[in-house]
């Protein structure tokens, strides 16, 4: 684009993912554009129609013309956001784009009973609805990879970490077994939230004042001429809320939720704990295929502009950037929940660009992590060797209790801390500074009670410090996590 373009307002692809390349060419990207968010407005207008002439309150006819006119493809969306400045939301002049798109005898049940907020809420749900079975896909297919990688190396030892230093053995199966589990939990959480995500319907105040009154008066209203507060022309209207969420596919809810933002910060909860799972096994990765420890690697890693030698994680460090931003994008959607009054000024229109960030970066980090989880690379023997790093340090804690019974708990550990500390100092290994800090105890002292326990020998010491035997019950572990479906 040259600047003379640039000045002149042109804008002929406007946020097409050139900095966000985690959701760039995902479904969830195309799943929250503009044009979907159009659409899922066109939709909610369309449902309302269609609601109305199935209660007999609106003309099958108009609910039909509205339903055709109602195609985002010929509406513009820039010229919408423009004009949005002059109202604070593209709602109202989409209304009046449909009211003229439609011919004359159905104009006036375009956006009937409706306030713009109805419409605007009704879409984001129907867009979230849409991403979250994209999202919900993808991590179903995560689940299956993890569950694989799991089983194929249930007993593949290597050393567990603590406070960044080997700790004590554990198994890779274990510990994507434990990615699993944060994946079923996301899945389950997003799944309850999809299942309940409603439509919006209350008018102006939460009402349904304008909804009752045309519900009650006019040619095409079958309970005309019933006063609107009568209580049958009330639950005509209650009832128009069902057949909306049945049109729509969405949830009633039991009362307009204007500033009753329970949905949202359901949505950002559910979606900021997916970011966090998906960034957990990201982390993981990151750690483990770096040069020094190799015991992960991408499959089709990427390059560098630079040093043709790299292999990039590039898929865990879109993860990892994607779990990075979603905690604040979630925490504006929690913001929002003190909303004022009847309708909020603010924070309302704080939700929206928040929202649509966070379905499309978990959306796009999921993709990610089905790809980076169908080509890891495990590398068992680099795992192996790590072990042995250490010279049995891994062991300590069974050393210990092995010692325990001969030398109570106390002095156990006391005479492994000082093998341990004569390792790092002078070699060896831990099996052979224990054997000699043994042979170097003072004899039993006279009179003791009973004869003294045994104490390990060299041999059993060698077998004891062995970390692929002490990997506690992390098989049977696995085995138990895999069962979850």
């Amino acid at each position: 684009m040259n600047g003379a373009a640039h000045a002149s307002g042109e804008c002929p692809a406007l946020d097409v993912g050139l900095l966000a390349p985690g959701r760039a060419g995902s479904p969830t990207e195309h799943a929250t554009s503009d044009q979907a968010f159009l659409q899922a407005m066109l939709d909610a207008e369309a449902a309302l129609t269609r609601a109305q002439a199935a209660m007999g309150t609106a003309p099958a006819s108009a609910a039909a013309e509205v339903t055709a006119a109602a195609v985002a493809a010929r509406f513009d969306a820039r010229a919408l956001a423009v004009r949005a400045r002059a109202g604070g939301n593209p709602v109202i002049p989409l209304v009046a784009d449909l009211t003229a798109a439609v011919p004359p005898e159905a104009a006036p049940y375009v956006h009937r009973g409706a306030t713009s907020q109805d419409i605007l809420d009704t879409a984001a749900m129907l867009v979230a609805a849409r991403t979250l079975d994209l999202l919900l896909a993808d991590l179903s297919l995560l689940e299956g990879e993890l569950a694989r990688l799991a089983r194929a190396h249930r007993d593949t030892a290597l050393p567990g970490r603590t406070l960044t230093q080997h700790a004590a053995p554990t198994t890779f199966g274990l510990k994507a077994a434990g990615w699993r589990a944060l994946v079923l939990d996301a899945r389950d959480r997003a799944a309850r939230v999809r299942g309940g995500l409603p439509v919006q319907l209350g008018g102006a105040v939460g009402t349904l004042a304008a909804a009752q009154a045309y519900g009650t008066a006019g040619p095409n209203a079958r309970h005309a001429p019933h006063a609107p507060d009568a209580p049958d022309a009330q639950d005509l209207t209650l009832r128009l809320i069902t057949t909306y969420a049945h049109e729509l596919h969405l949830s009633e809810p039991d009362l307009p939720w204007h500033t009753l933002r329970t949905p949202l910060a359901d949505l950002a909860g559910a979606l900021a704990l997916t970011a966090g799972a998906l960034g957990k096994l990201a982390a993981d990765v990151l750690t483990l295929s770096r040069t020094e420890i190799g015991e992960l690697s991408e499959g089709g890693a990427g390059g560098s502009s630079a040093m043709p030698h790299k292999a990039n994680p590039v898929r865990a460090t879109l993860i990892a950037a994607a779990a990075q931003r979603a905690p604040a994008l979630a925490a504006t959607l929690y913001a929002s929940l003190p909303a004022a009054d009847e309708r909020p000024p603010g924070a309302w229109h704080a939700e929206w660009e928040p929202l649509r960030d966070l379905l499309r970066l978990v959306g796009g980090a999921a993709r990610d992590a089905v790809d980076l989880c169908a080509h890891l690379q495990v590398h068992p023997a680099t795992m192996r060797a790590h072990l042995d790093l250490t010279a049995g340090f891994l062991t300590s804690e069974r050393v210990i209790v092995e010692l325990t019974p001969s030398l109570g708990r106390a002095r156990a550990a006391e005479l492994v801390s000082a093998a341990a500390a004569k390792v790092r100092t002078g070699g060896g290994t831990l099996a052979d500074a224990v054997a000699a800090e043994l042979t170097a105890l003072p004899p039993r002292p006279h009179g003791a009670d009973g004869p003294a326990p045994p104490v390990p020998d060299l041999t059993t010491l060698t077998d004891l410090t062995d970390p692929t035997h002490w990997t506690g019950c992390a098989e049977a572990l696995t085995d138990r996590a895999l069962k979850r479906r």
